[in-house]
């Protein structure tokens, strides 16, 4: 663990300690999770998005192929 400082206004300040105090934790534990959380986030967008972006396109299919309208919406 790495200990840092940060600034934050009176009422973020008041905010954080309410927080901590309803979860039952210190406000340092409180604003790492909330990092950690972040940070996760933003991993698991980037990996979605890589992984998107490896799908290889499919061709489409032309209209002749297409179902009928009536096709489409008949019961079975």
């Amino acid at each position: 663990m790495k200990n840092i400082t940060i600034t934050l206004s009176e009422e973020a300040a008041r905010w954080a300690r309410i927080k901590a105090a309803e979860q039952d934790t210190s406000v340092s534990k409180l604003v790492g999770r909330m990092i950690e959380d972040q940070m996760r986030r933003g991993d698991n967008y980037w990996q979605a998005y890589e992984t998107w972006k490896a799908i290889r396109p499919s061709a489409a299919k032309g209209a002749a192929t297409r179902m009928s309208r009536d096709q489409a919406h008949a019961r079975r």
